[in-house]
């Protein structure tokens, strides 16, 4: 009897050893490896949005994966480097949706959540967003009895929108911007830009530790190292291209009036 509760003890502890291990543990899509829970640390570079909201910018680069993980070769480490940066990308596309325009775009509705049945759950999860007009958005809720919570998520958004229910469908009227208030958006816009380029450029960073401790490790000739830096830097060169790109086609929308 002792023996069987000594056992069952030890099974238990050893199962609660796991469990803990499998919630620090996680998988990278570049490696089967994955990384410690550092992977889940993130910075927090916020800016206020054109309503003056925080808008809180995650980039990628802030997730140590690299000095974390173990890497069978360098085509790992790129294919991990790259994945985050496009993850940097994703997220200043993110950001620069919650700066308005001055013009009716869906988009800006994107990031607002409706507590629906006590789920947060995105607008255009839960009705047909439409755009009658350059100036006004239209939204038609699949349930109906939704429309309330839909309207209340929209006013304490802190987009600055003011919507009208009348009782089945929500219409928001985009009110039009001033010319110092598109050049204040402006520079929002390129310091969300140059946010994604450090995020971008920390993400090579350690990259290049790890194809360095690699090196070190003799894993690969300094041939090899230097292959896979040059790499790294082209993946950066790339996405910093992108960044300018997505910025400029976002501060042209903005000047458009």
């Amino acid at each position: 009897m002792k023996t069987t509760f000594a056992v069952l003890f030890l099974a238990t502890i050893a199962l609660e050893s796991n469990n803990k291990f499998s919630q620090a543990f996680v998988p990278s899509k570049a490696s089967p490896f994955g990384s410690l829970a550092t992977r889940n640390a993130k910075v927090d570079i916020a800016h206020e949005n054109s309503h003056g909201k925080k808008a809180t910018f995650y980039p990628s680069s802030s997730l140590k994966t690299s000095l974390h993980m173990v890497f069978e070769s360098t085509d790992e480490i790129e294919l991990d480097v790259e994945e985050r940066m496009g993850k940097s990308i994703d997220s200043l596309k993110s950001n620069l949706v919650t700066i308005r325009t001055g013009r009716a775009n869906p988009a800006i509705l994107d990031l607002v959540k409706v507590d629906y049945y006590g789920v947060p759950t995105p607008i255009n999860q839960m009705a047909s967003i439409s755009v009658p007009n350059s100036q006004q958005l239209s939204i038609s809720p699949f349930d109906k009895s939704a429309l309330g919570n839909i309207e209340k998520a929209i006013v304490e958004s802190g987009l600055g929108l003011t919507p009208s229910n009348d009782g089945t469908v929500i219409r928001i009227n985009i009110p039009a911007i001033t010319e110092e208030r598109r050049k204040e958006l402006l520079k929002q816009c390129k310091a969300m830009g140059e946010d994604g380029k450090v995020a971008i450029r920390n993400v090579r960073r350690d990259g290049v530790e790890a194809v360095k401790k690699m090196e070190k490790a003799g894993d690969i000739s300094e041939d090899e190292s230097k292959g896979a830096q040059d790499n790294l830097q082209k993946l950066t060169d790339k996405f910093v291209k992108e960044v300018d790109k997505i910025v400029t086609t976002k501060e042209k929308e903005v000047m458009t009036v």
